[in-house]
C-alpha cells in the first residue's frame, strides 16, 4: 500500500511521463497546472481569450480552458448536476448574483480561503458574496450598467433623472427590459420614488412600487428580450428612449450613432457576475490563484479597456484616466439590485409582472 500522497493513476502514468518531462518541462508544468474557466459565451468569451487567458498563463504558468457558458441559470442547473456526480465542467465560473444565492442553498460553491486571496482587500465591499455564516462564496469578476439611454436627434437634452421614464411627454416612445428579474425596474421605482430600495423590504411595499411602475405603461413602445432589436430602434430613433447597457451605447455613440447613456441623479443599475469554485473541482489551488489575480487592480483596468466591463475594484487603485472610468463606470450611488427577492420570492414577482406591468 503507498504511503504517499501520489495517486495511484499518478503513479502508473509515470512510465510514460518520465521520458517526456525531460524534453518538454515547461509544457508539462502547463498541463500539470490547469484550470477550467466558465464565462459567457460571444463577444464575452473571445476578448477574455484574446486579452485576459494569455496573460494570466504568463504570469502563472497555469493553462486556462475557457468553457462558453450560457446566460441565466441553466449553467447552475448543469454544474449542480454535475456536482452531484462529482464532477466539475469548470472549475471557476462567472456567475449571476442571483445564481450566486441559489448555489449557496446547495452549498454549490467551495468556500474561498481569505489568507490566499490578498487582492481581495481591492475590492469594494459590495462585491464580496458570503455564506450566512461569512465562508466566502464568491468574488466579484466584473460588473456593468444599465442606464437611461436617449436619442440625441430626438432628445437634444440628456434627462437627469429616471423619473423621464414616468413623463407624459414621452408616450410611446420606451424601450424597457421584459423580465422583472433583468430589468430592475422595481427598484428603480422604489429609488426615484420610495426613498431607496429598502421600501421593497415587505410585499405591502412592492405591491406599492408595482402600482408606480403600472403608471410607465403608457410610455411604453417595446418590452425587449432581444437587446439587438431595442438597439435598432433607438439608434433609427423609432425608438428614442429607454434602459440599455451603458458600455453598449457607448460604443455605439464611438461609431457614430446618435445615441447616448446618462447616469441618472438616482444612478445606474450596477448588475455583476461573480467568480465562484465548484465544489466538486480538484483545482481548489490553481482558482484561488485565478481568483486573486483576477482582482488585482490592473487585471480590472485592462477590462475595462478591453472588454467594456466596470471594475469591482477601488476606484482609487485603479490607473484609468476620467475619460475612461466614464466610458464604463460612475461615481455616482448605484441602484443596486434586490436579488435576495429574486431567489425568495421569484414566481410571485413574476406573476405580479406579467398581471401588472407587461399583460
Amino acid at each position: 500500500m503507498l504511503k504517499t500522497s501520489v495517486s495511484r493513476r499518478a503513479v502508473l502514468g509515470t512510465g510514460l511521463a518520465g521520458v517526456s518531462m525531460l524534453a518538454m518541462p515547461s509544457m508539462l508544468r502547463a498541463q500539470d497546472k490547469s484550470l477550467k474557466v466558465g464565462v459567457y459565451g460571444g463577444y464575452f468569451k473571445d476578448s477574455f481569450d484574446k486579452h485576459i487567458f494569455p496573460e494570466f498563463t504568463k504570469a502563472t504558468g497555469i493553462a486556462v480552458e475557457s468553457v462558453a457558458e450560457p446566460t441565466g441559470e441553466a449553467w447552475l442547473v448543469q454544474l449542480e448536476q454535475a456536482a452531484r456526480a462529482g464532477q466539475a465542467p469548470a472549475d471557476v465560473s462567472m456567475i449571476s448574483q442571483v445564481a450566486m444565492l441559489k448555489g449557496q442553498t446547495t452549498e454549490l460553491w467551495a468556500p474561498l480561503d481569505a489568507a490566499k486571496l490578498k487582492n481581495m482587500a481591492n475590492l469594494k465591499e459590495t462585491f464580496i458574496n458570503k455564506y450566512p455564516d461569512g465562508r466566502i462564496a464568491g468574488i466579484g469578476a466584473v460588473s456593468w450598467y444599465i442606464t437611461l439611454v436617449t436619442n440625441t436627434d430626438v432628445f437634444k437634452e440628456a434627462p437627469t433623472s429616471w423619473q423621464a421614464l414616468w413623463d407624459p411627454a414621452n408616450a410611446d416612445k420606451l424601450g424597457l427590459l421584459a423580465l422583472v428579474s433583468n430589468s430592475f425596474l422595481l427598484e428603480v421605482t422604489a429609488k426615484s420614488f420610495m426613498g431607496g430600495t429598502n421600501a421593497l423590504d415587505t410585499e405591502e411595499g412592492i405591491l406599492k412600487a408595482f402600482e408606480k411602475l403600472a403608471e410607465v405603461k403608457p410610455n411604453v413602445r417595446l418590452w425587449y428580450r432581444d437587446e439587438a432589436q431595442f438597439e435598432q430602434s433607438l439608434k433609427s430613433g423609432e425608438i428614442p428612449m429607454g434602459q440599455y447597457y451603458h458600455d453598449v451605447t457607448g460604443l455605439a455613440a464611438a461609431d457614430g450613432n446618435p445615441v447616448r447613456s446618462t447616469f441618472p441623479k438616482e444612478g445606474g443599475i450596477l448588475d455583476s457576475g461573480s467568480w465562484a469554485v465548484s465544489r466538486a473541482s480538484q483545482k481548489g489551488e490553481e482558482a484561488h490563484v485565478f481568483i486573486d489575480y483576477m482582482s488585482q487592480p490592473a487585471v480590472q483596468a485592462t477590462l475595462s479597456r478591453k472588454v467594456g466591463t466596470s471594475p469591482t475594484v477601488k476606484r482609487e487603485l485603479l490607473d484609468l484616466t476620467p475619460e475612461e472610468f466614464a466610458a464604463v463606470s460612475s461615481d455616482i450611488d448605484p441602484v443596486i439590485p434586490r436579488y435576495d427577492l429574486y431567489q425568495t420570492k421569484s414566481d410571485w414577482l413574476n406573476q405580479k409582472w406579467t398581471e401588472l406591468i407587461v399583460g
